[in-house]
């Protein structure tokens, strides 16, 4: 579509910032389509088969880098960022608590995707009464889109050792969605990186899924073994998965610029049914009925039960060992997934080892 001639793109980018603020973005910048600098890394990374059986990360591969191809006629990208933290504190104390499940910061609460497509939706039509209509499609980790490469370009903050976007005044708490217009913006200088010789995030992580600064192997990161992936979880990943359930925190939490982080004012991103502080044996009793109830609007839905039931079982299986929850693992041995069974067997075996070596007195 077209403009009119006499638009100040500059005071209307300006404009948009401030709209973007009004509906609850914490931060907008504005980029150019050329991302030729990230392929190179994105090819190597499928090459080396690191995205496992994500492969929807290999298809549509020229959109992906090429965003025009992916919304014809998009000559800049406006970026946005939006806080998502209510815990406050970075701790890696919850992993010590064995029997406490743990969840990913991103999905305590409501799934961030209509949220946040909304919120763009409401910024588009704000430029569309401004501007008169102009061609535009939002995203929100819905389609083939490099959202981190396009933040750091639109300067919203770096790509950081740990392959997370970084922001050197909000640390790393946050999602990104992206509005492709055809609108010519000035666009804002990209961020330069300030992780320095820090090493935290890639010596803390679990798994040692990281192998090397910006790269990381997606099959043994704990947020694809308990999001991802639909098989069986490798054995020898069982172990260092600890209490976590869905996700993992742990790079982010050892992230020294995540002290600048702010909690969020989001109500929907506040924790629900407990999921910051919740029981593994807790959640292992929820029937599918209650997990489907209790993950309405929420991101751990997608897994679906059976997924649930696996990732909490290694979660008892690496829990302080205890008859109530040896129980909790035999009620689900009839369970009619050999998904589930084959972990709940590993998980009691675990579980008996341990007891086992147990003075009587504590058993």
């Amino acid at each position: 579509m077209s403009q009119p001639a006499a638009l100040d793109f500059a005071a209307l980018a300006g404009n948009i910032r401030g709209w973007g603020r009004e509906l609850g973005f914490q931060q907008i910048g504005i980029t150019d389509t050329d991302l030729a600098g990230y392929r190179e890394r994105l090819e190597s990374w499928l090459e080396r088969g690191h995205h496992g059986e994500m492969a929807y990360m290999a298809r549509n591969h020229d959109k992906r880098c090429h965003p025009r191809r992916l919304h014809p006629g998009t000559a800049r990208i406006i970026s946005a960022r939006m806080d998502y933290d209510h815990a406050g504190e970075n701790t890696l104390a919850p992993m010590a608590a064995g029997g406490q499940a743990y969840v990913a910061r991103y999905a305590r609460g409501r799934d961030y995707h209509k949220l946040m497509r909304t919120r763009l939706q409401k910024l588009a039509d704000r430029i569309t009464a401004a501007v008169g209509g102009h061609s535009y499609r939002a995203f929100v980790d819905s389609a083939p889109v490099l959202e981190r490469a396009i933040a750091e370009k639109a300067g919203l903050g770096w790509i950081g050792k740990n392959t997370m976007l970084i922001n050197s005044t909000a640390g790393s708490w946050f999602f990104l969605g992206e509005l492709f217009t055809d609108l010519p913006l000035p666009i804002d200088a990209p961020a330069s990186g300030h992780c320095g010789s820090c090493r935290a995030c890639l010596d803390i992580c679990p798994t040692k899924a990281f192998t090397g600064p910006n790269s990381l192997d997606a099959r043994k990161c704990i947020s694809y073994l308990t999001i991802e992936l639909r098989g069986p979880i490798p054995e020898e990943l069982r172990e260092p998965m600890g209490n976590r359930i869905f996700g993992c925190d742990d790079c982010q939490l050892v992230c020294p610029w995540n002290k600048f982080a702010q909690p969020s004012a989001e109500a929907d991103f506040a924790p629900r049914h407990g999921l910051d502080s919740a029981a593994l044996r807790e959640l292992f009793a929820w029937s599918e009925g209650e997990f489907l109830a209790r993950t309405a609007g929420s991101a751990i839905r997608r897994i679906g039960h059976e997924c649930w039931l696996r990732n909490i079982a290694v979660a008892l299986g690496n829990a302080p060992a205890s008859a109530e929850t040896v129980a909790a693992l035999r009620a689900r041995l009839g369970h009619p997934s050999a998904l589930v069974t084959e972990h709940v067997r590993w998980a009691l075996d675990r579980q008996i080892a341990k007891q086992s070596r147990m003075p009587l007195s504590r058993r």
